[in-house]
């Protein structure tokens, strides 16, 4: 093997190397995200403290996998393609570490409603339905990320709305309860805040699918 032949070899095996560790971390945050919404619907203050120390480690990816993207663009240089998916892997992992804060939120805020106990969570089903759709959409965006698959990114784009339309049901039925019994409020309000976290990982789940269009087409579909 010539000394050219080698250096390509390894270049596409650091390229390889950044995208695997995107789907590592990809896996820990969609744990996360899942532990959060556990812990929403059961009040398990173990599942909150494993969310809450689980961010260290997404922080910690994130970190790494940043850097290497950088010493890449040192080394290497790269052109065309391969500075687009550099590129859309840093800020996918950008998205995911976010994804992991709103985890961390879901987590801490589900302890206090459970700990003062005033609301039947089982009201709160659309919250949970809305964070199906949310990991589900996390989960669809990864795979598409995985196999660079523009069309199965676009219908991940197109699923967002449908928990814009969650949101917005959750926040008439919240309104409802605080009109209903004052008592409430305080607990509706940490509800809705749960429930404004869901939307946001729908919309960092969205974004990464928006990257995964950008490598393959070049295209920013923002």
């Amino acid at each position: 093997m010539s000394h050219s032949e080698h250096l390509s070899k390894q270049y596409d095996q650091d390229l390889e190397g950044l995208r695997s560790r995107v789907l590592q971390m990809g896996g820990l945050v969609e744990a996360q995200v899942l532990a959060a919404i556990d812990a929403f619907s059961g009040g398990n203050q173990g599942l909150v403290d494993r969310v809450v120390a689980g961010e260290a480690e997404v922080d910690e990816f994130e970190v790494s996998i940043d850097n290497d993207c950088g010493q890449v663009i040192v080394r290497r240089q790269p052109a065309a393609s391969d500075l687009r998916l550099i590129m859309a892997i840093s800020k996918t992992v950008t998205d995911l570490e976010r994804i992991g804060d709103e985890a961390e939120k879901i987590a801490r805020i589900s302890g206090q409603i459970h700990e003062r106990g005033r609301m039947p969570l089982e009201q709160f089903a659309g919250v949970r339905h809305a964070a199906a759709v949310a990991v589900a959409m996390l989960r669809q965006g990864l795979d598409a990320f995985a196999r660079l698959d523009a069309v199965e990114a676009a219908k991940v784009i197109r699923e967002d709305r449908a928990i814009d339309n969650e949101f917005r049901s959750i926040l008439r039925q919240l309104i409802t309860f605080m009109m209903e019994d004052p008592r409430t409020i305080s607990t509706a309000l940490e509800v809705l805040w749960v429930a404004k976290a869901v939307e946001r990982i729908g919309d960092h789940a969205k974004n990464i699918a928006e990257h995964v269009i950008y490598i393959v087409r070049g295209t920013d579909v923002r």
